[in-house]
Formats: C-alpha cells, sequence, structure tokens
C-alpha cells in the first residue's frame, strides 16, 4: 500500500494531476498506520502481522 501511494505521488506530481497526489498522501498514510500497527504487534484484519 505504501509502494502505490508513493507511486501515485509520483505520477501525480509529474503530470500535475492533484486527485493522483491526494489519494498517494492517502494511502500512504494508511499504509504506514498499518505497518506500525503490525509492527508493535497489534493485530490488524485479523492478521498478527501487515506487510
Amino acid at each position: 500500500m505504501i509502494v502505490l501511494g508513493v507511486i501515485l505521488l509520483v505520477l501525480g506530481l509529474l503530470f500535475g494531476i492533484s486527485i493522483l497526489w491526494t489519494i498517494g498522501v492517502a494511502l500512504v498514510v494508511i499504509g504506514a498506520i498499518l505497518w506500525i500497527l503490525g509492527a508493535v504487534g497489534r493485530s490488524v484484519g485479523g492478521r498478527r502481522h501487515y506487510w
């Protein structure tokens, strides 16, 4: 999810499409939150880890 967010950020920057930039930021933030929750041992979506 983080990688997809970064790809969308780059595409939004290159093509000047602001909706791609917005979606990219949201995906990076959500992916980072899920990654941190999984890293501290909290179950995310019924799984012990998220990758």
